[in-house]
């Protein structure tokens, strides 16, 4: 404990020393890199596009039968292209499991270096991101596979009727229980600075919560509402091409349908998804700006000197009050973007003229808004799974860092890739850029069955352009951050 109240001083130490230095540097792979031109321009261009797009919805969207109004169409048929067998199912459900099992196992018996040992990179990168991730492209795969689902469904098997509903579902709760799992997730994510040992700790207790779950509101209840990855991995299903459904034999049928129509097929129907959507925007902001000069800036220059005014405390007191600080700022982030996005909802109501309540419109709109928070979620993250994830492949011979070499992959790609600095931030730029014009387009689509007639559907959508607008400059400001400013870091060498 002493130990981690020194590093935690230091690290405080280094923080201060950055916010009193009033200077911006940079730490990218040890160098300083600049934008390629200014950050006024991009947020300029990127702006001008998304008004550009708008334009061209709009106009489409008014004329009888286009393509935008095919689109729409929610009764078009799924062409089956394949199907998933019993076999196939049983299959990559005891791998799922076994990468469950492999995670926990691996913490507690392998190595302590988080490079060496195979569940650090095995959960945060090839899971949380790569499977996330493929989820939009091949649609919510996560919902046949899902680890913690086949585990009550052995217990089911072994034990007739362990996992039915011993309570109803309260109808209250809705996502309540997803959101604040989620919520906790980030949290350690961002702040508990994990290690091999205490993520086996955290995905036994996330078993074990799961199954108590599904073991008294029934597993398909707990599933659908309870567990935040299956709520999270259904919404990013929604943006793919690909859907699953269950056939007569116990298995899946593959089809195809339109893009992103999942997303229009029905409204969010409680307020709990819609801030589970608005937390899915609000963390990956935060995590993005939460050790970035500015962020720091804000509590040292700002608010310590008021603080100390007004509290007569040792300076310590204020250290461990920065981080009371930054973690209830994590807390109150989804009801930040809430209250922003209320404002603007409320705004299309009276632009619009209609009678709806802004709760019914917000709910209706709050699907728009995953394309963003996807694409936000790439663009912070897919350097890590593009540098970091390819050291899976050696892994896999030496899961618990013994040394091994099971399959004669223990020195291939062990090295992470570094990517060109330029080139991630063009591509960052790009995927914002078109994740929020798919959320432009999904609103106008969802406006014009919210409304009578076409002009008053794409007036409606003026004061959602501006959000969409705001959403682009500020997501790209977050992501220029760590480029222009720099974060803190304080390396901890390796150990074995």
């Amino acid at each position: 404990m002493l130990a981690f109240i020194s590093a935690r001083r230091r690290r405080m130490a280094a923080v201060l020393a950055l916010a009193a230095s009033g200077e911006c540097c940079a730490h990218t792979f040890g160098t300083v890199y600049n934008l390629p031109v200014p950050f006024a321009l991009y947020a300029y261009g990127a702006s001008a596009a998304l008004i550009v797009s708008f334009v061209i919805v709009a106009y489409f969207a008014s004329v009888p039968k286009t393509v935008a109004a095919t689109l729409r169409d929610e009764e078009a048929p799924h062409r089956t292209i394949g199907r998933l067998g019993r076999p196939a199912l049983l299959a990559l459900r005891t791998l799922s499991v076994f990468a469950l099992l492999l995670s926990i196992v691996a913490g507690f018996i392998g190595v302590r270096n988080a490079y060496a040992n195979i569940n650090m990179t095995l959960f945060w990168v090839v899971f949380v991101l790569g499977c996330f991730y493929l989820t939009a492209l091949v649609g919510d795969y996560y919902a046949l596979v899902n680890p913690w689902r086949a585990l009550c469904d052995l217990g089911d098997r072994i034990t007739s009727g362990l996992f039915r509903a011993r309570r109803a579902y309260p109808a209250a709760l809705a996502y309540y229980p997803a959101l604040i799992l989620y919520i906790a997730f980030i949290w350690i994510e961002l702040f508990a600075h994990t290690q091999p040992f205490s993520l086996a700790v955290v995905l036994l207790a996330y078993t074990i919560a799961n199954l108590a779950g599904a073991a008294v509101f029934g597993k398909d209840n707990w599933f659908r509402y309870g567990e935040f990855f299956a709520v999270m991995f259904r919404l990013a299903g929604k943006l793919a091409p690909v859907e699953y459904a269950a056939d007569a034999s116990h298995g899946f049928r593959v089809r195809i349908r339109k893009p992103f129509a999942g997303l229009v097929e029905k409204p969010a129907e409680h307020a709990s998804l819609l801030l589970f959507i608005l937390f899915m925007l609000s963390s990956t902001a935060y995590d993005g700006i939460h050790e970035t000069l500015p962020w720091v800036t804000l509590f040292w220059k700002d608010l310590y000197p008021l603080l100390t005014a007004m509290i007569n405390r040792p300076y310590l007191f204020f250290v461990d009050f920065y981080y009371y600080w930054q973690w209830s700022m994590l807390f109150v982030s989804p009801f930040v973007y809430l209250a922003i996005y209320l404002i603007f909802v409320g705004l299309a109501k009276i632009v619009a003229g209609t009678a709806t309540p802004v709760r019914t419109l917000a709910l209706r709109f709050a699907m728009s808004l995953v394309p963003i928070a996807f694409v936000y979620n790439v663009t912070h993250y897919y350097t890590l799974l593009a540098s970091q994830g390819v050291t899976i492949v050696g892994l896999i011979s030496d899961p618990f860092g013994f040394g091994w070499d099971l399959f004669g992959t223990r020195q291939a790609l062990s090295t992470p890739l570094i990517l060109d600095a330029g080139g991630v931030w063009h591509t960052q730029v790009g995927l914002i850029l078109v994740g929020h014009i798919i959320g432009v387009y999904l609103a106008h689509l969802e406006a014009l069955k919210c409304f009578p007639d076409t002009r008053r559907a794409t007036l409606s959508q003026l004061p959602m352009l501006i959000l969409m607008v705001l959403f682009t400059t500020a997501g790209l400001w977050i992501l220029s951050l760590p480029i222009a400013a720099g974060q803190v870091v304080t390396p901890t060498p390796p150990s074995g």
